[in-house]
């Protein structure tokens, strides 16, 4: 669930007397991560920045996708939830635009660790999945869950998702997370209306057994809705939305069944991304690139 806050409550939480000195120290660290041509990855190391990142956020889920905004006050124009305090936003710059950085956010990504999860009481996709049951069977493993993924619509391009992975790459590195987890979203709140992609994933792209999550009880709605006899992989594939399509690249996996946003008008799938298990193809090219930013 992708529940917000009222925005005066944001505001006082973003301003600077809210903030640890850990926020600030790590805001004021936030060097490159990636690049390409005159588009920069790196952390945001403002609450400015945060705020711009926010606004990137609401031009896209509600202005452009349609998200309902009854909670939220719209003056603002800002898509922010209580989790923003705690994450670390991963944010695509172009340079090449004029004005202060934070005018120049192109794209963004919001990274929860597991460390910052546990103090705030659990990771955001808790609402949807059994996300608790499956890091306790992984007491060894750093979780890192990736969310509010966005990018504007005259950015998206391989370009921007590669320098979005070269700062992914720099980051799990930088931080030693063994797990990446996270929900990515059809359009719409009718799962029959995207059948024949979520059968494909449901019987082709299934976690294996020791990395399996499934939808809380009360929200699960099963993927397996066609007979693998009328599922086309070029059809199914098709009719995916393309963050999905390169997590499946890279070699994630996906959790047993899916939910309903409402709020964001969405159907909700779990995706898995062990690191060591992603594809070898992809580790040597991000990070032949990303070990330049990763140290």
């Amino acid at each position: 669930m992708r529940a917000a806050l009222p925005e005066r409550e944001i505001h006082q939480a973003l301003s600077p007397a809210a903030v640890d000195r850990n926020a600030v120290s790590r805001f004021d660290a936030g060097a490159p991560l990636g690049r390409i041509g005159s588009l920069e990855v790196r952390l945001a190391r403002s609450l400015d920045e945060i705020s711009a990142a926010q606004e990137v956020r609401y031009r896209v889920f509600y202005e452009e996708l349609g998200a309902n905004s009854a909670e939220l006050d719209t003056t603002e124009r800002r898509d922010a939830d209580r989790f923003d305090l705690i994450c670390d936003h991963l944010l695509v710059f172009d340079t090449a635009l004029p004005g202060p950085c934070h005018r120049q956010i192109v794209g963004t990504y919001r990274l929860l660790s597991q460390e910052a999860a546990n103090q705030a009481g659990g990771f955001y996709s808790d609402d949807e999945f059994e996300l608790k049951k499956l890091i306790a069977r992984h007491p060894g493993q750093r979780f890192l869950e990736l969310g509010r993924s966005c990018v504007l619509p005259q950015y998206r391009s391989k370009r921007t998702i590669e320098v979005l992975w070269q700062g992914i790459w720099a980051y799990i590195n930088q931080h030693n997370v063994g797990v990446m987890t996270g929900c990515a979203s059809f359009q719409g709140v009718v799962p029959a209306a995207h059948a024949e992609a979520l059968s494909f994933l449901a019987q082709n792209c299934r976690t294996t057994s020791d990395w399996d999550i499934r939808a809380v009880a009360r929200r699960y709605c099963s993927m397996d809705l066609m007979p693998p006899e009328a599922v086309s992989m070029k059809s199914a594939l098709a009719a995916m939305p393309p963050l999905i399509k390169g997590y499946l690249r890279v070699g994630a996996r996906i959790g047993d069944g899916c939910v309903i946003d409402h709020q964001f008008g969405t159907v909700d799938v779990f995706i898995v991304m062990p690191v060591k298990e992603i594809a070898a193809r992809y580790v040597t090219y991000y990070g032949g690139e990303g070990q330049r930013y990763a140290a």
